[in-house]
């Protein structure tokens, strides 16, 4: 008995190792990163992307798709048993039912494994006949991301970064309060260090919701299982007059917390999850960026520099994966929500978008990466038209209007054809642009009828999906 259990066992074992060894080198995985900070739209991404490669009507922009390569598509169990399986039939029906509504955003790293059976070009393709490629999606909290950045500071140098940083922040005002009333030196006194952290992450919210991108450490805005923690209960404190605090004083377990953050919190994430990426997508919420202002649009400039610095671009050569692990190859760069302007400024949008990552896909491309920046909508929630308005037309968008629903058109002004006319004046700590006239609305899912075979409508979510996986599914 005993020896029959040990022998199945053994046998189970062996037909796992043979299904992971066939899968490798027969059944090739795409692993697929999409991330952002908030608001950007990973939840509508990630479900537009998968409903449109199983209806692939909508992708003429996709040459896997529209040549025929792509034979078939079909949802898999996720490889990863620990993880949370993204909610993919949950969000599509929230984004297509009878009452459309957007889905709720991202508060865990969660996946989702689809199957493409592909017909593979050329002549091996003809005799080789149809194969299996499994996308793994993972989606990321955008506030983790920011995370990675701590590994190579220590908290009294983190400390004055974000103290300089939030020094004219009104968002912070309160913080700022209660930091000059504590004494960093005395011994550690529990409440008071919940305190300092409650009103710092009170901050970190309030800052992200005025358009901010730098609102990190990310679990004190998305604690989930951490929350209340001691390794969340810490904040940036100033230098000591000394060099370092006392034993036992609030300062010296501040800085413990913080290192206790990065051992236990940060780096086992960049472990078991980022390291493992070889295509990513970062999507970005330019426009509500632009509309919060000129700090906003710095902030987001800086942010996407430290984002890319996260991953590991470079050419995946399987030698190379062999021996240094899996490295980025592929960044797409996506400026959301293009379904708020008007088609004719579009191309500024993306424009705006290339500009404001140069630094960070000049880092990539150097280290052999292919990047894109552009524009897109995952999910199109309004159509085009238009008005007359003092004697001039204005190229307008009309939708649902949240949280009201009611239908509304919306000019938002003209963006500039020069990405410097905004870039520059951030990093110059301008404090207003575009003489005020920018505006945004906030739009709901549009009512959808979709045809068989068609996918919800978005606007170039087929070129994201080219540029992504076009090479390894032809």
């Amino acid at each position: 008995m005993v020896l029959g259990r040990i022998a199945d066992g053994v046998t189970r074992g062996v037909e796992t190792v043979s299904g992971s060894v066939s899968e490798a080198l027969f059944e090739p995985v795409i692993r697929l990163g999409v991330t952002g900070l908030a608001r950007a739209g990973k939840t509508v991404f990630i479900t537009s992307l998968v409903a449109n490669l199983m209806d692939r009507g909508r992708m003429p922009g996709f040459h896997a798709a529209s040549s025929g390569a792509i034979r078939g598509a079909y949802l898999r169990p996720q490889p990863d048993d620990t993880l949370p399986r993204f909610d993919y039939e949950g969000h599509l029906a929230a984004m297509t039912g009878p009452e459309p509504h957007w889905p709720e955003s991202t508060r865990a790293i969660s996946e989702l494994r689809l199957s493409l059976k592909v017909q593979p070009q050329g002549l091996l393709g003809a005799v080789s006949g149809p194969r299996t490629v499994h996308l793994d999606i993972v989606d990321y909290p955008g506030e983790w991301l920011l995370d990675l950045g701590l590994m190579d500071q220590n908290f009294a140098d983190w400390s004055a970064q974000v103290l300089d940083r939030i020094a004219s922040r009104p968002q912070a005002a309160e913080f700022r309060s209660l930091l000059a009333e504590v004494d960093p030196a005395l011994p550690l006194d529990e409440p008071v260090a919940k305190r300092l952290a409650e009103t710092f992450a009170a901050y970190l919210d309030a800052a992200r919701r005025a358009g901010f991108s730098d609102c990190g450490p990310g679990r004190f805005l998305l604690p989930g299982d951490l929350a209340g923690s001691p390794v969340l209960t810490f904040a940036p404190l100033p230098p000591p007059p000394g060099g370092d605090w006392p034993r036992g004083s609030l300062g010296r377990e501040c800085a413990r917390r913080f290192e206790a953050y990065k051992s236990r919190v940060v780096k086992p994430f960049f472990r078991d999850h980022f390291s493992r990426i070889d295509r990513q997508v970062v999507l970005v919420d330019l426009l509500g960026a632009i509309h919060s202002g000129p700090q906003a649009v710095e902030d987001l400039r800086r942010a996407m520099t430290d984002i890319l610095g996260a991953f590991r671009p470079g050419r995946n050569a399987w030698l190379s994966r062999l021996l240094l692990g899996t490295r980025v190859d592929r960044i797409l760069f996506a400026a959301t929500k293009a379904d708020h302007l008007h088609h004719s400024q579009h191309a500024r949008l993306t424009e705006i978008m290339t500009a404001l990552v140069r630094d960070a896909r000049d880092r990539a491309d150097f280290a052999g990466a292919k990047t894109l920046a552009l524009s897109l909508a995952s999910l199109r929630a309004t159509v085009e038209e238009t008005r007359q308005h003092d004697g001039r037309d204005l190229p307008m968008v009309r939708g649902r209007v949240m949280p009201t629903g009611a239908q509304a058109a919306l000019w938002p002004g003209d963006l500039p054809d020069d990405p410097a006319r905004l870039l520059v004046p951030a990093r110059d700590g301008a404090e207003r642009w575009l003489d005020g006239d920018y505006r945004i609305m906030n739009f709901a899912p549009a009512a959808q009828s979709l045809r068989p075979g068609d996918g919800p409508p978005h606007i170039r979510l087929d070129r994201a999906a080219d540029f992504l996986l076009g090479n390894r599914l032809t």
